[in-house]
């Protein structure tokens, strides 16, 4: 399911590609069975290869009804993952954008607390 690439099942997981690890440690959450799955950062320095394996893993798993959070710094990621988005800012949910009103920009506003030109708002 995880098309987890190894030379034989007693290579130790340490020895796999950073791709592979994060598939296996993905694949070893699965198997509890999770009704909410919460991934922080979890294409963070893997190649672009597995990385789109593991997006593909992620929206299959919510297409079958699982609850994913995912965290992660890269605005790429949330654009094309997110359903919905929640941007923190000094511990606190300081803006919410559904798909459809995500907008990078609005994302970036709100997580750096840049106030909009003209704007008498604080």
């Amino acid at each position: 399911m995880l098309s987890v690439k190894f030379a034989d099942l007693t290579q130790a997981v340490s020895s796999l590609s950073g791709g592979n690890q994060q598939k296996t440690i993905v694949g070893k959450w699965l198997l509890t069975k999770p009704e909410i799955l919460i991934l922080d950062e979890p294409t963070r320095g893997i190649d672009v290869g597995a990385k789109s394996e593991i997006h593909k893993l992620i929206a299959g798993l919510a297409d079958e009804g699982m609850a994913v959070i995912m965290v992660s710094s890269e605005l790429p990621e949330i654009e094309g993952m997110s359903d919905r988005v929640y941007v923190f800012r000094d511990g606190r949910i300081c803006a919410e954008f559904s798909k459809e009103e995500l907008a990078v920009n609005e994302v970036v506003r709100h997580a750096f607390g840049i106030e909009r030109k003209g704007s008498m708002d604080r």
